[in-house]
């Protein structure tokens, strides 16, 4: 559907081993062998056909792919970034010199008014991502929908939606993209390893020592992949916890932009393959290596082991007095304006790399996010800056809102970025 930013696509990869032609929309131009479709091309493919229906504005070339059954009739729509259940694809991350985000977010409104909404209502919506992504504001996390709901329930398709009101309301609530959304756009444009050799590489597994030296020479970042209890009792220091369970590449990807960085992995046993294959998606192809045997190795060599001070939520209500207690919320900005604590500083994990030097190294601080898997990525990250005298608050701001700490009301969001 268009050069996606949050992973790498697997096309060529596909490609290669299926024999299969890569086909893209209007606008396109990848740095491969690939077949350009016209707006409103039809591709036969057995019984059904495959239409293009160029709908630019998340990106320049996004393209809406429209499925017919054998009868001629409209079936489903594969929309990429263009539409999704209860939102639309953001339209800043193709702003160029000459384009900007308002004018892309004209496209768009084009794009849904003109190409998507005449279709029937009983069309079945494909989106590209559900609840999660950052690349809309607030999707639904369903998989498939129908057009007809869609518009009557997606803000984007309101019909009496002028184009004016359509821009302001898209761009609203917007934050900065991931860092690493632009390289892995470049990649899906211009090429990539495959799959098979970055896990060929990858899946290399190091002693200790080996591990060790490979640190300090590759100057690599060390990804902890454990679950963030197993963590808190023990870590390598100067190691960053990203957990194999929950959204480990997303994170990878935003946390470590530099899709080049070394990394090295400490894996739950059995797992280092997963791990090399989720990081690859988002473009990490420079892993070197995992620690064999994992943390019990670590430990029983007699390396030295750190670990996560934590609370529990109770115990910190019990304590917590606004204004007296350092408290970061690294929720994303959207959580922290629907409800927060108050006298809790929000420190988005997203950006927490640019605003670490707002921190005090002197100072003790007590962080939470909404369920305390954030809250142990970003202790352990300050910990690796020097910031050491960090607490993390089990069980984050779902485990909080039970006791009676001072909250500011709730207030409805429409982003959750």
């Amino acid at each position: 559907t268009h050069f996606h930013a949050d992973f790498v696509s697997g096309h060529l990869d596909l490609a290669k081993k299926t024999g299969a032609t890569i086909v893209y929309g209007p606008n396109a131009k990848p740095n491969f062998d690939a077949y350009i479709a016209k707006d409103g091309e039809e591709f036969k493919v057995g019984k059904v056909t495959i239409v293009a229906l160029h709908t630019p504005g998340h990106t320049l070339e996004s393209t809406t792919w429209l499925l017919k059954d054998e009868t001629g009739k409209p079936y489903a729509i594969f929309t990429g970034d263009t539409l999704f259940l209860g939102d639309v694809g953001r339209p800043d991350l193709a702003v160029t010199s000459n384009i900007t985000q308002r004018d892309l977010a004209g496209m768009l409104y084009d794009s849904l008014r003109n190409k998507i909404m005449p279709l029937p209502d009983d069309v079945i919506v494909y989106p590209g991502h559900g609840a999660g992504s950052a690349c809309g504001k607030k999707m639904s996390k369903d998989t498939w929908g129908y057009l007809g709901d869609q518009k009557k329930t997606n803000y984007a398709l309101r019909p009496e939606l002028t184009r004016e009101q359509f821009i302001e309301e898209v761009l609203e609530g917007l934050v900065e993209p991931p860092a690493y959304f632009p390289k892995n756009a470049m990649l899906n444009k211009m090429g990539y390893d495959s799959i098979d050799e970055v896990r060929k590489r990858g899946m290399t597994p190091l002693s200790v020592r080996a591990f060790k030296a490979a640190w300090a020479e590759e100057k690599a970042v060390v990804i902890d992949a454990r679950h963030q209890d197993e963590f808190a009792k023990g870590y390598a220091p100067g190691s960053i916890f990203i957990g194999l369970h929950d959204n480990f590449a997303p994170w990878a990807g935003t946390l470590i932009p530099d899709l080049s960085k070394p990394i090295l992995l400490i894996t739950p046993k059995g797992k280092e393959e997963e791990a090399v294959t989720r990081l690859a998606r988002v473009g990490h192809d420079n892993i070197i290596g995992y620690l064999e045997g994992g943390f019990e190795a670590w430990k029983a060599a007699g390396e030295p082991v750190e670990t996560l001070d934590e609370i529990e939520p109770e115990a910190f209500a019990k304590m917590y007095k606004p204004g007296e207690v350092n408290l970061l919320d690294v929720r994303r900005i959207s959580e922290y304006n629907a409800q927060h604590i108050e006298g809790a500083v929000n420190f988005p994990l997203d950006f927490i790399y640019k605003n670490l030097h707002q921190l005090d190294p002197n100072k003790k601080y007590y962080v939470h996010c909404a369920g305390g898997y954030r809250s142990v990525i970003a202790c352990s990250i300050m910990k690796s800056e020097g910031i050491k005298d960090v607490v993390n608050i089990r069980g984050g701001f779902n485990a909080l809102k039970e006791f009676d700490l001072p909250m500011t009301d709730y207030v409805e969001q429409n982003t959750e970025l």
